[in-house]
Parts: C-alpha cells; sequence; structure tokens
C-alpha cells in the first residue's frame, strides 16, 4: 500500500508517531507529479521550492509536541481560479499568463493556518467554462483511468491530480457541476457545498450567484476533513452565510436507517446511458439494504435548468470579465491606435473561444431589449427549479440520482458541438441553480470508467449528505480502486 492510499487520518497519525516526515510526503507528491504528470498534464504551476522549503518548516515543528491539526503537513493542489500570494495564478487563460497574486484568497488562507502545503496550481477550463478541460489555454487534462478521455470539467485538473495519486486531496470551484462532473469521471469523491458556506474571497468569478468552492478527495471522510478546514462566515465576502458550523465528521457513523431519499424520474430517463442508470440503482439497492427508503419523485422544471443556466451563468461571466481590459494586469495589446483598439485587441488576444462565446452571449442577453426576454425569464426559471427541491425536501431527506448520463466521453469527441458539451450538467446544473449541496461519490465502473453517484441535501445540511455517502461508501468498494499508471 501506498502512502497516496491512506486515509488523511492515517497519515495525521503517522506524522505525529514520526513514523513519516512532512518532507517524505511532500517528496513523494512530487515524484509521483514528475512520473505522471506528463501523461495528465494535472498541473499548471508547480511549487516545488515552496512546498519543500514549507515542509522542512513543519517538520521542525513536529518534534516539540504541540497537537497538529488533522491537515498538518498534508501536500494539496488548488485549481488556479484561486489566488495564491507570489505564486502565478493564471485561471488556465493566456490574459493571465503571468498574473502573480499579491494575497491569497480566503480558502488559501484557511489551508495555510491547517498547515498544509501547496503542492501547485492545478489546470482547468479556461475562466472555468466549459465541461471537459479541453478549453484550458495551455493543455487538456487526460482521464487517469483512460488517457484517452476528458477528465471532466472544469475543475479537470483537481479531480484527475487525486485520482493519479498526485496530491492527497485538492480544492476545485463548482459553477454548474465543476467538482461534481469531474469527479465522476475521475473515480474520486467531489463536494459542492451549500452556496455562502465556503468564502468565495480571492475566487476568480465566473458566475458569482452560482461559484462555490468544495474539496475533492480519495473518500468521504477527507472530504469531510477539508470542508471542516474552509468552511466559515467570510467578512471579505458578501455572500458569504454566517451560520453555525458543525462536526462534519461527526455525521460518518455509517448508519442511515428511516433516511428518506427521493429518486428524479427525470435523473433516470432518456439521456442516461443505461449502464450508469444500473450502477444507480444498484447503490439504492444498497441503501435499502441499510434501512434507509426511497421513492420515486419528479423535479418538473428540470429540463429548462440547461437553458436558465447558460443565460444567467454566461450574463454574469460577461459582467464580472468586463475588468479583463489591458489596463490594470493581464495582457496588453502593444502599440494600440486607441483605447478602444486596446481593450478590443486585449480581449481578442487575451481569451479563448469558448470564454467568446460565453461573454457574447451574455452581453446579449443584458442588452436593451432583450433583458426581460432572455436573463429575467431564465431567473424566474430559476426560482421554479429551487421550488421544485424545497416541495421534494418537505418530505425527504435526500434526493439521490446519477451525477452525469455517461461516463468520460474521448477527448476531441464533443469539442465543436457546444450544446451537446453543455447537456453533459444536465444533471448537476439543476443542484447549483437552487444552491443546494451535493456530493459526487464512486457507484461502480462502466466499460472500465468510473459512474458517479450524485447525493442531494437540503441547503446547509452537509452533515446529512455527507452520512449518506460514507454510509453507502463503507458498504462498496469503488472509491479504493486506483488507476493504473504506467
Amino acid at each position: 500500500m501506498s502512502l497516496f492510499d491512506l486515509r488523511l487520518t492515517d497519515l495525521h497519525n503517522k506524522l505525529a508517531h514520526r513514523e513519516v516526515s512532512v518532507s517524505e510526503l511532500v517528496e513523494h507528491s512530487l515524484n509521483r507529479i514528475h512520473r505522471t504528470d506528463e501523461q495528465i498534464g494535472a498541473f499548471l504551476t508547480l511549487n516545488q521550492e515552496g512546498a519543500q522549503e514549507g515542509a522542512i518548516a513543519l517538520d521542525k515543528q513536529l518534534g516539540n509536541g504541540e497537537e497538529r491539526g488533522l491537515l498538518f503537513g498534508l501536500p494539496a493542489g488548488l485549481k488556479d481560479n484561486m489566488v495564491t500570494q507570489g505564486l502565478r495564478t493564471t485561471c488556465a487563460s493566456k490574459f493571465l499568463e503571468n498574473y502573480i497574486p499579491v494575497h491569497d484568497a480566503t480558502v488559501v488562507k484557511r489551508l495555510r493556518t491547517a498547515q498544509s502545503v501547496t503542492i501547485g496550481k492545478l489546470n482547468m477550463d479556461e475562466f472555468a467554462m466549459g465541461g471537459s478541460n479541453e478549453n484550458s489555454a495551455y493543455h487538456p487534462v487526460r482521464n487517469p483511468w483512460d488517457l484517452t478521455r476528458v477528465p471532466g470539467g472544469s475543475s479537470g485538473g483537481s479531480a484527475a491530480a487525486v485520482a493519479a495519486g498526485q496530491v492527497y486531496f485538492a480544492l476545485g470551484s463548482d459553477t454548474g457541476g465543476s467538482i461534481r462532473q469531474p469527479a465522476a469521471y475521475c473515480g474520486v469523491v467531489g463536494l459542492k457545498p451549500t452556496y455562502g458556506l465556503v468564502s468565495r474571497f480571492g475566487l476568480v468569478a465566473f458566475a458569482s450567484s452560482l461559484d462555490q468552492i468544495g474539496p475533492i478527495s480519495k473518500n468521504v471522510e477527507d472530504a469531510a476533513y477539508v470542508l471542516q478546514a474552509i468552511a466559515g462566515h467570510d467578512e471579505m465576502d458578501s455572500t458569504s452565510a454566517n451560520v453555525n458550523i458543525p462536526d462534519y465528521t461527526s455525521a460518518l457513523t455509517g448508519d442511515v436507517r428511516g433516511l428518506r431519499i427521493g429518486v428524479p424520474k427525470e435523473y433516470l430517463g432518456q439521456g442516461i446511458n443505461p449502464n450508469v442508470k444500473e450502477h444507480v440503482l444498484e447503490a439504492l439497492k444498497v441503501f435499502e439494504a441499510m434501512g434507509a427508503v426511497w421513492e420515486e419523485v419528479s423535479l418538473p422544471h428540470t429540463d429548462y435548468a440547461v437553458s436558465a443556466y447558460y443565460l444567467l451563468a454566461s450574463s454574469e461571466a460577461s459582467s464580472n470579465l468586463a475588468r479583463f481590459d489591458g489596463v490594470r494586469y493581464g495582457v496588453r495589446a502593444g502599440d494600440p491606435a486607441n483605447l478602444m483598439d486596446l481593450y478590443r485587441r486585449s480581449r481578442s488576444e487575451g481569451f479563448g473561444d469558448e470564454v467568446k462565446r460565453r461573454i457574447m452571449l451574455g452581453t446579449y442577453a443584458l442588452s436593451s431589449g432583450y433583458y426581460d426576454a432572455y436573463y429575467k425569464k431564465a431567473q424566474q426559471v430559476r426560482t421554479l427549479i429551487k421550488r421544485d427541491f424545497d416541495q421534494v425536501f418537505e418530505k425527504y431527506d435526500l434526493i439521490i440520482g446519477p451525477t452525469a448520463p455517461t461516463t468520460a466521453f474521448r477527448l476531441g469527441e464533443q469539442v465543436d458541438d457546444p450544446l451537446t458539451m453543455y447537456l453533459n450538467d444536465i444533471l448537476t446544473i439543476p443542484v447549483s441553480l437552487a444552491g443546494v449541496p451535493a456530493i459526487s461519490v464512486p457507484c461502480g465502473f462502466a466499460e472500465g470508467l468510473p459512474v458517479g453517484l450524485q447525493i442531494i441535501g437540503k441547503p446547509f445540511d452537509e452533515t446529512t449528505v455527507l452520512r449518506a455517502a460514507y454510509a453507502y461508501e463503507s458498504q462498496t468498494d469503488h472509491h479504493t480502486r486506483r488507476p493504473a499508471l504506467s
């Protein structure tokens, strides 16, 4: 068994008993990256020197007898849209190719407080816009289970790095499924918290009313510990919820007796791969055997979710990305004829095709004469989708279904068909529009590729989501399987 196969609690105990050092953990991670990342492409910036220096400093603290937090000394990866002081942050865009932030995102500060070690910044779809990680301005990420397949997106680098054993956990961001979908494709655990539970300060904004940071890990227990470290109110984020943060690990009892589960008929209907559906139904049998009960329910406005999402998210992206103008930071066109030429050329040279597509769609939806017909209508649909979830949660504790309608598709297969690409998020987008928490856990394999089970909870009820996910995981071994990388 390699160090990577151990749970975070096991690694913590090994550090506490001096059976392994922080430097050894860091070198294990760096060596794995050097051996495998040429195949996978998960990293954009490697913090090798900083990680090694930090590990030496933490090793000196190990001998003073003080109690250490669970994440102490553990190597972690960060999606490259979270700003890191002194460490390049590109959002996988040429626009920010040489951008070095002067401050840390709140989640980065909280991981520093927990004394984890930042190994590097992880590849993604440019400005988090994409579902396959093929929209990176630098290079695509490949799925560790099959190097001809996508890892999902936009947090594909985060999911692939964890699946490949390059880091012990990673942070991703989820706007319409960008933690859960790549977690499903790569056979790892991905948790999208309730909107507002984790601070967005220092997360480069895509769609501000949807973006949420969360952990990607090997198992549910690890996800609970990482969430414990990063959750909580932040005065620097006006959308941060001031709620009590429970002990998430206390929910990991393995007991789901009496739990009421709703299974949306829309999540197992047309367009869902039969193998995916089969594994989800088998997972529901596992819950039944543990004493939970499930019934078919309906989320009737699901069919409108993708359309509403892409109008809303693109509109917010159009507004958020207006700050990238070639004046303050990032790409600046040389020898512009005038100010308008500076704006036009800087943005044309700095942004990729998918980002430009969404900016144009969002600008159109917000323009005079079209705002009511598109943006306002999409907001009204979002309210109806939220009501669908509220009505189901009046009777049920959880909603369960697939994370994605298929397993990972091949690189290049959908890159020229954006509408088909967008539909890959049809099962994750409604959750994001409703702002509720959800986790993806491995529930089997179809033709050698991982299948994800999505467990959705009530707002700020991450404890029940984690409780169910942990109980299911304890009865299966899907999460223990690892891809065979040369």
